[in-house]
């Protein structure tokens, strides 16, 4: 086995051994994420600032803004797998440097902008961007990770996503009242243009010869029966962070941002604090666990109508999705050779777009006549039946695992 440590996989199985873990923190490791953290707080700071560029230079209204906000996820969804593919036959470095290349340039030229034309052809542009740098960024962590601490690479690199996100925005702010959009526009793609540079010295990180071209596909099959239950957990998910700030002002929360921010905090100290849980538990298993998790969560805010419960229940939300990604995404690339990583990553990653577009547009067909709450019930549900099927595929996996060795 030599020095591979304990590693969960898919199948539900373990692989042990007393030798020491393989290093994690390497140079390139922590250039990595340091890089996903100035990309995504640039992404931040347009979430701050787009809003008010549309409804003031632009001239828009508040569709106009909904409309320039989303349309970036319609070319990002659409080439998260072509990217995959790209990835593989080409290495990660190219993706991760025009990618962060190609969102400076839509975030500056944002600043220019005077009609709303020109704004949606920049965010569309964004969404190219986004595809190729998230995917290859994701390819390029599974690459430098060993694979006995895969899912702990995943805990820790995910939180360039989430501090980005949350710091961004603050940053925006604090650049608009310091020299107006032009400068936030300005800083945002500086930073990804910081991002650029810092792949550069990371260099290509692709293992091995590209795939043939017989094997040169678009979407990973073997990670489809995964990415239901995956699906699941983001489906879920979308629908609670559409409707948690509108359903804690109903139910008497004088600061409903506070739900938000305990989910934040809660996930990013679960991965953190339990960054080598996902390689020390069956990767699916756990996965099913994150759902069960996101299940009771979601049912105690549907039940608990008042500011206690939502809090509470965003709390224990919170824990199964800080545990749900790393889980799923561990297992998908359990399933994929190194020459596959990019092609499994564009594949799992498409499947966030699309749980977290659908899941409030679903949800909130239920909300519309029934109330929030069961559109809560409803996305308990999903995570609960997501549950089941992970279960079962843990089983069945295991099962085929098992078979050779008895037979």
């Amino acid at each position: 086995m030599g020095n591979r440590g304990r590693r969960a996989r898919a199948d539900g199985a373990e692989i042990t051994t007393r030798e020491p873990a393989e290093r994690l923190f390497t140079s390139s490791f922590v250039m990595l994420a340091v890089a996903d953290l100035g990309y995504f707080t640039a992404a931040g700071v347009a979430i701050f600032v787009l809003p008010l560029h549309v409804t003031g230079p632009v001239g828009g209204d508040e569709a106009a803004a909904g409309l320039a906000f989303g349309v970036f996820a319609v070319s990002a969804l659409l080439l998260r797998p072509f990217a995959g593919r790209l990835a593989d036959v080409y290495g990660r470095l190219p993706l991760l440097l025009g990618g962060a290349l190609l969102a400076a340039a839509s975030l500056v030229l944002l600043a220019l902008t005077r009609d709303l034309v020109s704004v949606v052809v920049l965010r569309l542009l964004a969404g190219v961007a986004e595809a190729a740098f998230f995917v290859a960024g994701f390819a390029a962590l599974a690459d430098l990770a060993p694979p006995s601490r895969l899912g702990e690479a995943l805990s820790y690199n995910s939180l360039g996503l989430y501090l980005g996100i949350a710091l961004g925005p603050v940053l925006g702010e604090a650049l608009t009242q310091l020299g107006g959009a032009t400068l936030a526009w300005w800083g945002a793609g500086g930073l990804a243009v910081l991002s650029a540079v810092l792949a550069l010295f990371i260099g290509e990180t692709r293992e091995g010869p590209a795939p043939e071209p017989g094997d040169r596909h678009l979407v990973h099959r073997p990670a489809l029966p995964i990415l239901v239950g995956f699906l699941a957990s983001l489906l879920a998910m979308g629908g609670f962070l559409a409707f948690v700030t509108l359903h804690g002002t109903r139910v008497g929360f004088e600061v409903p941002s506070l739900a938000l921010f305990t989910y934040g905090a809660v996930v990013v100290v679960c991965r953190v604090a339990f960054a080598k849980v996902p390689d020390r538990l069956p990767a699916l298993r756990l996965g099913a666990a994150a759902l069960i998790t996101i299940a009771l969560g979601l049912t105690v805010v549907a039940i608990w109508a008042s500011p206690a419960g939502l809090v509470v229940g965003a709390a224990i939300t919170a824990v199964g999705v800080a545990f749900s990604t790393p889980a799923f995404f561990s297992a998908i690339f359990a399933t994929a050779s190194p020459s596959q990583r990019g092609v499994a990553s564009g594949t799992a990653s498409a499947a966030i777009d699309l749980g977290l577009g659908l899941g409030p547009i679903a949800l909130g067909l239920l909300a519309q006549p029934f109330g929030i709450p069961w559109a809560f019930g409803a996305g308990a549900a999903i995570a609960g039946l997501g549950a089941i099927w992970t279960l079962a595929l843990s089983r069945r996996t295991a099962s085929r695992e098992r078979r050779p060795a008895s037979a």
